[in-house]
């Protein structure tokens, strides 16, 4: 038997090269084979880096999907299943959105895959392969270990991917992986996380967790069992973190480069809308960056635009922020609302979805606005989205945020990665504005 994963991309540009900065090593699809049974065929193509081979034989295909990779995986879908050849779906949009992926799979897995795919694959062996699968409880993580060597002759970004706990507890009205997780957080046996960064023999590491300090005694024993390994690393965390300067300083001491901190606006009335309780009130904004700073670590601060109580001044001052405290990166996001979260239930009750299902719609590009937005039209939040990424980019401001020189400038290595990270990802700005979602046929 033999199985073919594929990873879609999101869409393509005709004429031009996928966006680079997307183009990381696809934990989803490594933790998949390494639950398949040794005795099946495993094949991998990577839709954003080469082309798939519908000729070749198989007799599965297990797609992972997101919302915005959705299209495009219902188009490799529908190439496989012409030909009789059995397509399963999941991942993030299967799971929120069961109903649409099943209208082009012949499978789906809801949620984790720990239980359900194995079990999947028995079924289809003994002919009996369900519509879903989905298991009743969280995965145990212990013992578990991604197969990289499906990676092979695929040129990623040199940073591997360490997952060290799934799930998060906070509720943000926006987000999909409180949905997806039910408010859950399953944790890996620390020593297990360090053996595999042992192996990978890779210097950079970003750690996939949704909030990697979510239990501070399990951050602070992992903290310290990084420190031989001699890594430079990065994750995602919440602000609260920086209340705590001995973890601070421990996170310094195990390579930490640079963490990713939600701050999603710097206006108190849209933060509660948002219900973001973590972040508390905006006022302790200065106070967590200071502390960062000191501790020479980087931040990549997220901000989200399109809340009710938002105008077109919120861009500006969220620029002067990130500029003024040398933010190593800054993402202005519009307001995106995925399906199965509470901001979508909410804005489709309000009336003010432009699109039922926007991931589908020929109209749709990322970038675009998919709601009715109030405080100012949609173009003109798509495009002060872009306008502001493109200018915290710019030559300019790289050059004035190296007054955080503790983070982006105290050595010649991070000085290069500092300016060359930020090089690409301004360069990627243009390159993710207005892709189309799939494949048209004339790129087919």
């Amino acid at each position: 038997m033999k199985v073919t994963f594929i990873l879609p991309s999101v869409g393509r540009k005709k004429g031009t090269p996928y966006v680079r900065t997307w183009q990381m090593e696809p934990l989803a699809i490594a933790t998949l084979s390494a639950l398949t049974p040794p005795n099946i065929e495993r094949r991998f193509f990577d839709d954003r880096l080469e082309s798939i081979d519908y000729d070749e034989t198989t007799d599965l295909v297990a797609i992972s999907v997101e919302t915005y990779t959705a299209q495009r995986a219902y188009q490799i879908a529908e190439r496989y299943r012409r030909k009789k050849i059995p397509v399963v779906m999941g991942g993030f949009h299967p799971t929120l959105a069961p109903d649409d992926a099943l209208e082009h799979a012949d499978a789906i897995v809801i949620g984790e895959a720990e239980e359900a795919w194995p079990q999947l694959l028995s079924d289809f062996e003994e002919g009996n392969m369900k519509r879903q699968y989905r298991q009743k409880n969280r995965s145990s993580l212990s013992g578990h270990f991604p197969d990289r060597a499906i990676y092979r002759d695929k040129t990623y970004q040199p940073i591997a991917l360490v997952e060290t706990a799934r799930g998060c507890k906070f509720k943000c009205e926006f987000c999909s992986i409180a949905q997806f997780y039910n408010r859950t957080h399953c944790q890996r046996p620390v020593a297990d996380v360090i053996k595999e960064i042992a192996e990978l023999g890779q210097r950079y590491v970003f750690f996939t967790d949704d909030n990697i300090s979510v239990n501070r005694e399990r951050f602070r024993e992992l903290l310290t069992a990084l420190i031989p390994l001699k890594i430079s690393w990065a994750a995602q965390t919440s602000i609260d973190i920086a209340e705590d300067e001995n973890l601070l300083r421990l996170m310094r001491a195990s390579g930490c480069v640079c963490v990713l901190i939600g701050f999603e606006t710097l206006n108190p009335s849209v933060l509660s809308l948002m219900d973001k309780a973590v972040n508390g009130q905006t006022n302790i904004y200065e106070t967590a960056v200071r502390s960062l700073k000191k501790y020479g670590i980087g931040i990549y601060g997220t901000f989200v635009f399109g809340y009710d109580n938002d105008n077109a001044s919120s861009f500006q001052k969220t620029l002067d922020f990130a500029t003024h405290h040398g933010f190593f990166f800054t993402a202005f996001n519009h307001l995106v609302p995925f399906p199965g979260t509470p901001l979508y239930d909410r804005l489709e009750a309000e009336g003010r979805l432009l699109y039922p299902k926007w991931w589908l719609s020929k109209d749709y590009h990322f970038g675009d606005v998919a709601f009715l937005v109030k405080g100012m039209n949609e173009r003109q939040l798509a495009d002060m989205c872009y306008v502001f990424r493109r200018r915290f980019y710019g030559i300019k401001s790289i050059i004035r945020r190296m007054i955080n020189w503790r983070a982006n400038c105290c050595s010649l290595r991070r000085l290069f990665l500092y300016v060359s990270l930020n090089i690409l990802s301004g360069n990627d700005v243009s390159g993710r504005r207005h892709l189309p979602l799939g494949v048209s046929e004339e790129t087919t």
